[in-house]
């Protein structure tokens, strides 16, 4: 079985972060490995406190990863301060890191702010060099262009300067009703394509981005072209939408699990 690496932080509610990390791999048939940044008091009405892990255990919870059970793949997710983001990035270039996905989470779709201002700088200049691929929602991409995105054209636009600054493939995300479900990857040698998808009518959007770069990650450790690895991320999350779960009074989580089929899943215990 192929191994996927999750370096991110928690959400007790399940929909975002580390949580939905592990069910998206688990659905994308993958073993799921975890890295924890932070302990984060979450749920689907918004951020309320976060904890970061110390440094120096981080750095050991990825020793012990990469020692044992090396990964075909890593996604990164939220990590809000310098110390850490030097921690992943050093130990990512020491352990030489394959099919990195970086999900540069900078805003929650609840819109709480989930990095400190003084590691942006950090992010930009450690880890998202070393990535294959950045999968950052508008925006994040505003940021990281120093660009205004309004139209699928500036979609692009963007997309090409990250990667350009950064030295990767770059898939821009087109919600925030920008271009509908439509996202685009741009590529280094300048290669660029949509990948159309109709929207879906649900409110319930907690994770989403969590879940596209973690699906994306577990398809490229099953040794998937990046472009193949995509379009299955997307096929898979316009099912997990398409499932109209409802739990919680805000925007709440998808069913990662849609697609799953175990004879241990069906029926309930009679009352």
């Amino acid at each position: 079985m192929k191994t996927a690496l999750t370096i991110a932080g928690t959400d007790p509610s399940g929909g975002a972060g580390i949580q939905a990390d592990i069910k998206t791999m688990t659905a994308n048939g993958v073993f799921a490995l975890t890295a924890v940044t932070a302990l984060v008091a979450q749920n689907t009405t918004g951020v309320k406190s976060i904890r970061e892990s110390e440094p120096d255990f981080l750095a050991q919870q990825l020793d012990c990863v990469f020692m044992d059970i090396f990964p075909d793949a890593v996604k990164t997710g939220m990590v809000a301060s310098v110390p850490l983001i030097e921690v992943i990035a050093g130990k990512l270039a020491e352990h030489r890191a394959k099919n990195i996905v970086v999900d540069p989470v900078m805003v929650a779709t609840s819109g709480d702010r989930l990095i400190s201002e003084d590691a942006l700088d950090a992010l930009k200049t450690r880890l998202l060099p070393l990535a294959a691929v950045l999968t950052p929602n508008i925006p994040e991409a505003e940021i990281l262009s120093g660009t205004a995105i309004r139209t699928p054209e500036d979609m692009a636009r963007a997309a090409q300067i990250i990667g350009g600054a950064y030295g990767c493939a770059v898939l821009c995300k087109g919600g925030h009703q920008v271009s509908d479900a439509n996202d685009y990857l741009w590529r280094p040698g300048g290669e660029g394509r949509w990948f159309r998808c109709r929207r879906v009518d649900n409110p319930n959007t907690h994770g989403t981005g969590c879940t596209l770069s973690s699906a994306i990650a577990s398809n490229l450790a099953k040794g998937f072209g990046l472009e193949a690895a995509v379009e299955r991320a997307k096929e898979y999350i316009f099912g997990a939408l398409s499932a109209q779960l409802d739990l919680g009074r805000g925007s709440g989580p998808m069913d990662h699990m849609w697609d799953i089929h175990s004879r241990f899943a069906g029926g309930e215990a009679e009352s």
